[in-house]
């Protein structure tokens, strides 16, 4: 019997359907306005290892998953006055029918390749708002809505239980908080059923008996899975991040329509991190499955590493993890493909067994993917035993065992370029052959040289991975180390080579006989970038390049050059700054003073910890990361930095506070011989990006520092 944690009761308990042998489960599909992330494809899997484990109990599975085609009625763009989907469409100048069926089916495809077996249905939410006004006439019957305006909201006070699924009740909940604001509520838990559509708006818009408007989104959910499987539902998954407000609204009109128990089980999903922060596109750490295929690995990789952790564990992903699932993905293939020998039919049989055992207790595929790597290891069984039962056991777990393990290599344009690799190394003329061989890696293509001969074979994710850095941690930490130069210079660089190249020249020429390291981190940058730090590195010693695998956080790609460095002193900079002049004297003068924390060029003050304005004071409250500089060993004092930062300024703000609170001053060098120009990442972001990056970024900051504003020079208003 499958046993699953309830998210309702907080226990594990049998899934019992209320058919016997039929189990009707739902999911909230994805909101069609961009393309679906392996954040939320995660949470797709958990519902497909659960039907595949019902099915293999002889259950027939009824599954539906919505497409929700109508944008979310979230805070935001209650506060924007704005749909997603309309406002993707008219961004990319189409209707948001199309824009709407490119990305549903963009969303197939992903779910396709991870084994993701497809749902029974498929509900479009355009397509049911005469179920959804149904539903919304049955509550304001019921005395649980109220029209104001021609908007109908659900009346949270008149619903004793709301709150339960996720314990926020009303009166613990403000304005603004998992609701979005809105003056015509009776209560700020309340939440919209239906929206009167604003002046102007002309697309995605119904008639209605309270006037022109559109369907709340919790509502949707309500009125589809009810079309398809009822009004009672054995099943509902989802991530943990849709318990509030999402499902608990969703529980709330349902049951208060019907009087029934809408969900016999809720299953959620934790969420997928990348880099230590929640996958999400405000923290620039997205991936999708495309994303996942350029870097050359195989999406059921993917899946593999989320069978490695329970799927109520927050999975940390990072592009290193994904190889070592990779890996041991193609050894598994490997061994399945070999059929030779006897089959052991016990034998076989008894690892399905196993790994079934371990998924119907509340899903423990760490375990059964443990059971699975120990059979496949185990020489005793045969090699056609071992293959038999890891097919039998991938019909559990998907992980497509099955195909062959490795691609055959196909013919293209990189013959050309091994022709000229074979010529120069027949020449001698080995680093023109180095880069050869880097072309034809780039292509996909890895040239293998025996005596006498080279044969080639398609990249893995693992040659393509070589020479590439995930986290700081994959580097030496030297902090406690001697110091073995002057300064080290800190670069973290974006896909800008020129900014790159006059930061880089413009300290060169102006270094005199400082003892000088510059650590660049190739941030994903692109092709020019690292082509230019390939050339400098070879005529420089002093430059060392770190190529990241994938867009770090600027607190990640920092820490990876703060761990690498050995000079006395670490500065920072922007490659928007140019050097008119020595400024590493200076720096490393005032640094000197024991009780300087750091020193820069640009800096900010503040009276309250909420707002930063920029100050042409000595003293400072904060230093500016365009240009700053603080002695390594402050880095052993107050550790890294925290990477939760993928942005600065708060990243640099942050640091500075940890600087004051250890009792140590922030100073300004107003005659560093330093100009700044265009800070382009942050220019060339979209103006509604950066307010949303700024405002995450700020959170952060403020949680962690709100109640020290004694670290002020000026203090807060009003002590």
């Amino acid at each position: 019997m499958l046993r699953l944690y309830d998210t309702l009761s907080r226990e594990v308990r049998p899934l019992t359907p209320l058919r016997t042998g039929e189990l009707r489960m739902y999911s909230c599909g994805p909101t069609v306005y961009r393309s679906v992330h392996i954040g939320n494809l995660r949470t797709y899997l958990l519902a497909d290892w659960i039907k595949r484990v019902a099915r293999a109990q002889g259950w027939r599975v009824l599954h539906v998953k919505n497409i929700t085609d109508v944008g979310h009625m979230r805070q935001e763009m209650a506060e924007r006055g704005g749909d997603k989907v309309i406002a993707a469409a008219l961004a990319a100048g189409r209707t948001p029918r199309e824009i709407a069926d490119h990305f549903e089916e963009e969303f197939h495809q992903a779910e396709a390749e991870l084994g993701i077996e497809p749902a029974d249905h498929f509900p479009r939410a355009t397509d049911h708002v005469p179920q959804m006004l149904e539903l919304i006439e049955r509550l304001l019957a019921s005395g649980l809505a109220y029209p104001v305006g021609g908007s109908v909201y659900f009346d949270t006070a008149a619903y004793p239980r709301y709150g339960e699924l996720s314990r926020n009740t009303p009166g613990s909940l403000l304005a603004g908080v998992g609701t979005e604001p809105d003056p015509d509520k009776r209560h700020p838990a309340d939440f919209t059923l239906w929206r009167n559509a604003e002046a102007g708006r002309q697309l995605m818009v119904w008639d209605s008996p309270y006037g022109s408007g559109f369907p709340g989104w919790h509502i949707e959910c309500s009125a589809m899975s009810m079309a398809y499987l009822g009004e009672e539902l054995d099943l509902h998954t989802g991530g943990v991040d849709n318990i509030f407000p999402h499902h608990e609204d969703e529980l709330a009109q349902s049951q208060g329509a019907t009087g029934k128990t809408f969900v016999r089980h809720w299953a959620h999903g934790q969420h997928l991190l990348a880099d230590g922060v929640k996958m999400a596109k405000s923290a620039g750490n997205v991936y999708t499955v495309a994303d996942l295929k350029d870097r050359g690995f195989d999406p059921l990789a993917f899946r593999l590493l989320c069978a490695g952790v329970g799927y109520r564990t927050r999975l940390n992903f990072t592009l290193r993890s994904l190889a070592g699932a990779e890996r041991a993905l193609q050894r598994l293939r490997r061994t399945a493909a070999d059929d030779r020998g006897r089959v052991d039919e016990e034998a076989a049989m008894g690892l399905e067994v196993g790994v079934r055992a371990a998924l119907e207790r509340d899903l423990d595929l760490p375990a059964a993917l443990a059971a699975v790597h120990q059979f496949a290891r185990n020489r005793s069984h045969s090699a056609a035993t071992r293959s038999r039962a890891l097919r039998r056991a991938d019909a559990l777990l998907g992980l497509g065992l099955d195909r062959a393990p490795v691609e055959r290599i196909e013919s293209g344009p990189w013959f050309s370029v091994a022709s000229e690799r074979r010529q120069l190394r027949s020449e001698l003329q080995f680093p023109s052959a180095d880069r050869a061989r880097a072309e034809l890696l780039r292509q996909r293509v890895v040239p293998e040289d025996h005596p006498g001969v080279t044969t080639y074979r398609r990249a893995t994710a693992l040659d393509l991975r070589r020479g590439l850095v995930s986290s700081p941690v994959e580097v030496p930490d030297r902090r406690r180390e001697p110091d073995r130069r002057e300064i080290s210079v800190s670069i973290v660089s974006g896909p800008y080579p020129q900014d790159l190249l006059r930061c880089l020249a413009s300290l060169r020429r102006h270094q005199g006989k400082h003892s000088v390291e510059y650590l660049v981190v190739d941030n994903d940058a692109g092709p020019e970038v690292r082509s230019l730090l390939a050339e400098q590195s070879e005529h420089d010693p002093a430059l060392r390049v770190f190529t990241a695998d994938h867009q770090l956080g600027e607190g990640a790609a920092r820490n990876l050059t703060i761990r690498s460095a050995t000079g006395r002193a670490v500065l920072f900079l922007d490659t928007g700054v140019e050097a008119q002049g020595d400024c590493f004297g200076p720096i490393l003068q005032a640094l000197e003073d024991p009780q300087v924390g750091a020193v820069g060029r640009w800096g900010a003050r503040s009276r309250d910890l909420r707002e930063f304005y920029d100050s042409e004071e000595i003293e400072l409250d904060a230093i500016d990361g365009y240009c700053l500089a603080l002695r390594r060993e402050r880095f052993s004092a107050i550790g890294l930095l925290d990477e939760r930062f993928r942005f600065y300024r708060m990243l640099d703000f942050d640091l500075s506070l940890s600087l004051r609170a250890a009792g140590l001053t922030l100073r300004r060098l107003p005659l560093l011989p330093l100009v700044l120009h265009s800070h382009r990442g942050w220019e060339d972001t979209d103006p509604e990006e950066r307010e949303r990056l700024s405002r995450l970024n700020f959170r952060r900051f403020y949680d962690r520092w709100h109640h020290r504003a004694d670290l002020l020079i000026e203090g807060a208003v009003g002590r």
